[in-house]
């Protein structure tokens, strides 16, 4: 009786998980369009580290190809944290391990709304390549009296890109 009940309990969860995984999918496919405009197609979330595939045309290629991946720095960096929690972000990156963009989608920040939410601050990560700095004050502009904030979403950036380029491209490929 145990061992069915714990069948039972196992199968609901697993159903809703996978239920929450296509569900989430499908709010992600939009935002990663806006980041890939020439995007056919994008996957399903999976593998190490996790990410989605973006599918589209690419100059010099016949058809469909691999134009690029899409991950949360929130899976690829848990630890991260703003000033009041992490910072939920949607990153897009090209075969070339350049930043097609980012797109803030859940903040808890105190002053989110002049630091991490003005679509200046998601722009100014576009075109950027894996191996720029990401330095508050340098190539990322620094925001008074939201620095925590501002700083702790441009590591996640960097290091959750960085992390996805090791894992799915060449050096050479690399810009």
């Amino acid at each position: 009786m145990n061992r069915i009940l714990v069948t039972i309990v196992f199968a609901v969860f697993a159903a809703a998980v996978i239920a929450e995984a296509q569900s989430t999918d499908a709010k992600v496919e939009p935002l990663l369009k806006r980041l890939f405009p020439n995007s056919t197609r994008i996957s399903a979330k999976t593998g190490a580290p996790p990410h989605f595939s973006v599918f589209g045309t690419r100059a010099g290629a016949d058809g469909e190809a691999l134009i690029g991946f899409g991950f949360w720095t929130t899976e690829l960096e848990p630890l991260e944290r703003g000033y009041d929690g992490p910072i939920k972000i949607l990153v897009g990156m090209d075969m070339r391990g350049v930043l097609a963009g980012v797109v803030v989608v859940d903040h808890h920040e105190p002053y989110g709304y002049f630091s991490v939410e003005p679509p200046a601050f998601a722009a100014q990560f576009a075109g950027k390549s894996v191996r720029d700095p990401f330095k508050v004050g340098a190539d990322i502009d620094a925001v008074s009296r939201a620095t925590i904030s501002v700083t702790s979403a441009s590591r996640a950036v960097r290091n959750s890109s960085r992390r996805v380029a090791r894992a799915l491209l060449t050096p050479e490929a690399v810009k």
